[in-house]
């Protein structure tokens, strides 16, 4: 297998067919078809300019076999070479998905390199998009060897699992080179390790303590006891303030030759009756003697005057 032989289809494409015998022009190569399951390519599609694709013309075929000679030019013995071929079960790869086994995608088919003598196919060039008018140097362009198809299907290539590890680039594109872009399973492998997402009413808690924020701890002020007397206890108002109780020693006494104990809330009772009689004792034997509805001039009536009653004549005669 020499170089001179193994062409790019980007490089076929666009080429004039003419016959030898005549030197008629049959037209431009304007589509290569292949045939997967063989792996080589078996037709060429002829048309009269790369544009006639765009205006509708139908196109010529032709097979690959026919060409004798080829460089810039393809030269064929003669115009029977146009053939009504079959193009049903021939694909033209552009396009196609590329995946692995296990379902990873490698990029999608944009060219390919084949050996125009007998049409065998020797490697996919892969990329991001399967467009062939980008040019190379705007998107990233792999190389993967032909013997990694497994199996093929409408539009679709599926190749060994691990092919990636064995791809060639060929071309960097922009949007790598300024470190955005990379390859489509590197992309993949970047989200297999992006962890899903749980609905809110399904998480559970993160288990790290929450610390609370601690109130300072306030000191009990000291209760001053206000000053008061039994004297003035009607003019001055009661403390509102609950004010602690001092623990007073309890005092004993001897009663009857025995110990018992007195508290203070039995000597203020006892003294606060005893100078409650001596202060109000009599004062109300004395001072209430004689009827408090009495009156020193007796009540004498006064003589209503009311009128009489009259009856009311029920109707009147009237003069004639």
């Amino acid at each position: 297998m020499t170089s001179d032989k193994i062409w790019q289809r980007s490089d076929l494409l666009g080429t004039q067919v003419i016959t030898r015998d005549t030197g008629k022009r049959l037209g431009v190569v304007s589509q290569l078809w292949v045939d997967v399951d063989r792996r080589e390519v078996v037709a060429l599609g002829l048309r009269e300019n790369l544009l006639s694709g765009v205006l509708g013309n139908m196109p010529q075929f032709m097979s690959l076999s026919s060409i004798r000679q080829i460089g810039d030019v393809a030269l064929v013995d003669n115009d029977t070479v146009l053939d009504d071929i079959n193009i049903d079960g021939y694909s033209t790869l552009i396009n196609s998905e590329v995946i692995t086994e296990t379902g990873e995608m490698l990029g999608r088919v944009r060219g390919f390199r084949f050996n125009v003598e007998d049409g065998k196919v020797y490697s996919l060039i892969i990329a991001t998009l399967g467009v062939p008018l980008i040019p190379d140097q705007v998107v990233s362009t792999y190389e993967l060897p032909i013997e990694e198809i497994v199996s093929s299907g409408p539009d679709r290539l599926i190749v060994f699992e691990g092919a990636e590890e064995r791809v060639t680039q060929l071309t960097v594109g922009l949007l790598e080179r300024i470190g955005i872009g990379r390859a489509p399973w590197e992309r993949e492998e970047e989200e297999d390790y992006i962890l899903p997402t749980t609905p809110a009413e399904n998480q559970l808690g993160s288990g790290v303590r929450i610390p609370t924020m601690q109130q300072p701890l306030r000191t009990p002020q000291p209760v001053v006891e206000e000053a008061w007397s039994e004297d003035d206890w009607g003019s001055q108002p009661a403390p509102k303030q609950l004010r602690q109780q001092r623990q007073v020693e309890p005092a004993y006494y001897d009663e009857e030759d025995n110990w018992s104990e007195a508290t203070d809330r039995d000597r203020y009772t006892s003294s606060y009756d005893d100078d409650y009689e001596d202060d109000f004792a009599g004062t109300y034997e004395e001072e209430i003697v004689e009827d408090a509805w009495a009156d020193d001039k007796p009540y004498k009536p006064q003589k209503l005057n009311i009128p009489e009653k009259t009856k009311a004549p029920e109707y009147e005669e009237e003069g004639f």
